[in-house]
């Protein structure tokens, strides 16, 4: 059997405990190295062989998980964040699948969760958005044309962009050609938990320079929207007059 582990946006403490069990036993670890902390290997028993798939091809990796397997040896594959999000796993899994290879995935906290805990605002605002918009600008790979940044911003939904920090300015201008105000609030979180975290407030008027002058480059989330602003509506969840399976509506309200 091999594994597919969520190791969290960078904390080690933010790793499943699933995930972390599953490191410590494991005799074959092959992790993304230019994303994963470190810090989350640090329980891998030692004689386990530990293998950095930044510096690999896809072939490569198979080679490295089927042997293991093969061998009878317990093997993980340690991706960033949750593996589903831009963690290129469908293709390993695809080849496994062909290999007629069993495997599991273990989900883990994705980044933008650690950004919004990080900033501490909640993605789905009642009266503000009620949708929240994952996705990255176009670079060296492409994204489909509907999926351009100016038609996304065109619904007004909360946004998370990965991988686009790098084209902050050209990003802040597609997101205002497609319908967002540039006093529109927004933010950068880079490296999400980790030690070394950096958050920068602003517009999508100034975001952009203050990203600059932070000197971030990569490894960074941007969020856009009104939720990170302070006019909101309260949740009928705990509204007194809204009542529903768990609490009787009080003064008239109807329940739900």
């Amino acid at each position: 059997m091999i594994y597919f582990i969520g190791a969290g946006p960078g904390d080690p403490e933010l790793i499943t405990i699933k995930g972390k069990r599953l490191i410590e036993e494991a005799d074959v670890i092959v992790y993304a190295g230019s994303l994963v902390n470190p810090q989350v290997l640090v329980g891998a028993k030692p004689g386990a062989k530990i293998y950095n798939s930044a510096t690999m091809t896809l072939d490569e990796v198979i080679s490295v998980l089927c042997q293991g397997e093969k061998e009878g040896k317990r093997v993980v594959r340690v991706h960033t964040g949750d593996p589903s999000l831009y963690g290129a796993i469908r293709e390993q899994m695809a080849e496994l699948d062909r290999l007629r290879i069993a495997y599991e995935v273990i989900p883990g906290v994705s980044s933008f969760l650690a950004a919004a805990a990080a900033i501490k605002r909640e993605y789905t605002m009642p009266g503000i958005s009620q949708t929240v918009i994952l996705t990255r600008m176009e670079g060296r790979t492409p994204v489909p044309k509907r999926e351009c940044i100016p038609e996304l911003a065109a619904h007004q939904a909360t946004m998370v962009i990965f991988l686009s920090v790098g084209q902050i300015a050209l990003l802040c201008e597609q997101l205002q050609q497609g319908g967002y105000e540039a006093n529109t609030p927004a933010a950068v979180v880079y490296k999400a938990s980790w030690e070394e975290e950096t958050i920068v407030c602003g517009t999508l008027r100034d975001l952009a320079e203050k990203v600059k002058a932070a000197g971030i480059r990569k490894t960074a989330l941007v969020m856009v929207g009104e939720f990170l602003g302070d006019v909101f509506e309260t949740s009928k969840l705990y509204d007194p007059e809204f009542g529903h399976e768990y609490r009787t509506a009080k003064n008239g309200g109807h329940e739900n």
